[in-house]
């Protein structure tokens, strides 16, 4: 890792991600079971779905396994140590829906007991971005040190927030640094399918500012064959074709040398609010 990243973050780093508000296309939530699968490790702490979860809003899933046997998966959220101690730890699970503060002290907690010098929060979000184009990742961060380090923003957003928000807060206050991975999901897909170049996307941001290499495995197969697969279904219409390329044309404006900083900084803001147009009305909240 680099040294600069390394004295901001810390050795042990963990990511955090969590299904729901926080995660258009599934973007985030399917980034942390990668980096979970990758690298084997074991449960450090976890919740009890009673006390967080209401099962009429996140309910149980019911599965047949392999040998014909039915069985429920309940919601849940669990924080995972890596065997290698150069990996990351990860906080995955459901948002909650209720008693945050107790559900974020709960975790704060044992991000303490295990010693954890830094926090990644990653998310995604509906965007009026095309799909044929890169994903694109924003950081932003509270973290004085780390803004100046990595070189990226504090994020201006006001308004409703999510257990990213809430959870990130709790770090700072904590003494854990913290920053967040935001990636932008196009919005005719993201609340259809899951969105594997968004996850490739995030995971890559992640590497590129940890300095870490991060196992991919098959996402990036994943992530061709789903461009291929949208490209296929837009071809049979005329009206969404036409629309996609207005938006590249907006994303090579937004990308081109000319752009300027405060321009792009203002294109991400109104993703932010939520005031892109129909279809993309939810911020992040972290």
């Amino acid at each position: 890792m680099d040294d600069s990243i390394q004295q901001a973050l810390g050795p042990r780093v963990a990511v955090a991600a969590f299904d729901g508000w926080n995660d258009a296309g599934e973007a985030a939530s399917q980034a942390a079971s990668v980096l979970r699968d990758s690298q084997p490790g074991i449960e450090v702490a976890t919740v009890d779905p009673e006390l967080f979860f209401d099962y009429q809003y996140t309910r149980p899933f019911l599965r047949t396994d392999g040998e014909g046997r039915r069985f429920l998966d309940w919601p849940e959220a669990n924080l995972y140590r890596p065997d290698d101690p150069n990996g990351f730890w990860t906080l995955r699970g459901v948002e909650p829906a209720r008693a945050w503060r107790s559900f974020t002290a709960e975790f704060i907690d044992a991000l303490l007991s295990e010693d954890v010098t830094g926090l990644v929060m990653i998310g995604a979000m509906m965007s009026d971005v095309p799909h044929t184009r890169p994903i694109a990742v924003h950081a932003t961060s509270d973290n004085e040190l780390l803004r100046n380090q990595l070189e990226i923003d504090r994020s201006r957003y006001e308004g409703p927030t999510g257990i990213l928000g809430v959870l990130g807060d709790a770090a700072e206050r904590a003494g854990i640094p913290t920053l967040s991975l935001w990636a932008s999901v196009p919005h005719y897909v993201a609340g259809t399918t899951p969105s594997p170049k968004a996850t490739l996307a995030l995971l890559e941001k992640l590497g590129e500012i940890t300095s870490r290499e991060i196992d991919l495995g098959t996402l990036p197969t994943e992530a061709a064959a789903w461009e291929a697969t949208v490209d296929a279904a837009a071809a049979d219409d005329e009206e969404m074709t036409d629309y996609i390329h207005q938006l590249e044309e907006a994303r090579d404006t937004w990308d081109s040398p000319e752009a300027s900083g405060d321009a792009i900084a203002q294109a991400f803001e109104k993703y932010l609010r939520g005031d892109g147009g129909p279809g993309r009305g939810r911020p992040p909240r972290g």
